[in-house]
């Protein structure tokens, strides 16, 4: 399958996971609900590590998970840690700031990721791709001046800062992923992505775990009390399916990371259906004309990668 399709798809997916994350925060403790996601992602490919070392059921197919030492593990566990930073930056942003004004944020995430990959993959895009990533740059400017007519100040708003720090940490991780991915007579660790998926999603639980303990139960839960919501479930069952599509879209001869990270912010357009039809946010006009631009630029990236 095309490379460019799957990035596609895992931004719709993504889309989704914006929304229902945006629920669940609403009102909610940051931390035990970043953890059960944590835990429900673990439940889904706990499986199938136990399958694949145990059996011969998954060999030679996609969900197959390949095994290793602390060789290949140390590697996953700073992946780990990077998702997992920008995750908790990004929850509580995600939390105070509105759902089409979080989603532009992140927007800057693939011009980070582009930066990275021409300075350490030494990848170079062609007219066409270079017109889709100029277009989603001025999109995200001009989300970013809508933001303002709603009173937020994008200097002074910590928020603000912590949804940048997590897109910044998120296109680091996106330069890793290529990295770990890639075979390594070119360079790369050459890990399999189901290995890498399935154990840094066990490792960052096990993490999230020793934080509700050690910081939320004892000091935050009365201050700032937990409350469920079926929306949780949904953030773990949407998030695994966009990053596995992810994941496997960087396994495809030709697939480019500045590409597909910037094909992946996308999803902001899906959120940004939600914010205005479920949370009925507000300057919906002016960001529909700026949205207009990121399907524009995703035009030229599609026929970019054709030329």
């Amino acid at each position: 399958m095309n490379w460019l399709l799957l990035a596609l798809l895992s931004a719709v997916l993504l889309g989704f996971y914006d929304a229902f994350k945006k629920k669940a925060l609403s009102g909610n403790a940051v931390v035990p609900v970043l953890f059960l996601n944590t835990l429900f992602s673990s439940l889904i490919f706990l499986p199938l590590i136990v399958l694949s070392t145990t059996g011969h059921m998954l060999d030679g197919t996609i969900l197959h998970v390949a095994s290793g030492g602390w060789a290949q593990h140390k590697y996953i566990v700073l992946k780990s840690i990077l998702v997992l930073s920008s995750w908790l930056f990004g929850y509580f942003g995600m939390k105070y700031l509105p759902l089409t004004i979080v989603g532009p944020i992140n927007a800057m995430r693939p011009v980070m990721v582009l930066v990275g990959a021409l300075l350490v993959f030494g990848e170079r895009l062609n007219v066409y791709q270079w017109i889709g990533v100029l277009l989603a740059v001025v999109s995200f400017f001009l989300l970013s001046r809508s933001g303002k007519k709603e009173g937020i100040d994008f200097k002074h708003n910590r928020w603000i800062f912590f949804v940048v720090l997590s897109a910044l940490l998120g296109a680091v991780s996106a330069l890793y992923d290529k990295y770990l991915m890639a075979p390594v007579g070119q360079g790369g660790v050459g890990l399999d992505l189901m290995m890498v998926q399935s154990w840094y999603t066990i490792y960052q639980c096990a993490m999230m775990g020793l934080m509700v303990l050690l910081l939320w139960w004892p000091r935050g839960r009365k201050s700032n009390p937990f409350h469920w919501h079926w929306t949780i479930v949904f953030i773990s069952l949407f998030l695994s399916a966009a990053d596995f599509v992810y994941f496997y879209s960087l396994t495809v001869p030709g697939a480019m990371v500045s590409i597909v990270s910037m094909v992946r912010r996308s999803s902001v357009v899906v959120s940004f259906l939600f914010g205005a039809a479920v949370f009925h946010e507000k300057n919906l006009k002016n960001k529909m004309v700026d949205l207009a631009l990121v399907l524009i630029g995703l035009v030229f990236l599609y026929i970019g990668s054709h030329d």
